[in-house]
């Protein structure tokens, strides 16, 4: 009986520990997933509305070095990419099979659809890279907006959807 006791305990510290892991794991990635919509938005919206002038807080925004934000983001999104890839299996188990015994299809197609689009996202980096490279090259200057905007697209879809995931069911609430 003690040990039967004693050993259902450490499975619960295990559990417990391994539960606050994950939710520093999670967090880093949510404060990796800000930095990377932050510079990613900051950057589209300096080569898809460039200043002309400057002066004001809005003309300041957009009137930046885009290109200075390129191997930045390429660095935040594969390590936010890592960081949710190493948080999915306590995902998968915690959250996902409670979000489908709900029968919350949509819900997880939010999430269905993230995975999707952000593996999509990492297969564009190294073209995003490429055309980042000389920002002066008019040759590319379109593939460098339609790039970097839809990266931007991408990363917010994936940032709202996965809010929207954890806020209808916490990794490890009720």
């Amino acid at each position: 009986m003690v040990a039967q006791t004693t050993a259902g305990s450490m499975a619960d510290m295990g559990a417990k520990t391994g539960g606050c892991v994950t939710t520093f794991l999670l967090i880093m990635h949510g404060l990796l997933a800000v930095a990377l919509l932050g510079g990613l938005t900051h950057q589209a919206v300096a080569v898809l509305w460039p200043a002309r002038q400057t002066g004001g807080f809005a003309t300041s925004y957009r009137a930046v070095a885009a290109a200075r934000f390129t191997n930045a983001n390429i660095v935040f999104y594969v390590l936010t990419f890592v960081l949710g890839a190493v948080i999915y299996p306590p995902y998968r188990i915690a959250v996902r099979t409670w979000i489908e015994r709900a029968r919350l299809w949509h819900i997880s197609g939010l999430f269905e659809y993230k995975e999707q689009a952000l593996a999509i996202g990492l297969a564009m980096l190294p073209f995003f890279w490429l055309v980042w490279r000389d920002p002066k090259d008019q040759a590319t200057s379109v593939a460098r907006k339609w790039t970097t905007a839809i990266l931007c697209v991408i990363v917010w879809y994936s940032f709202i959807a996965g809010h929207i995931v954890n806020n209808v069911r916490g990794l490890f609430g009720q």
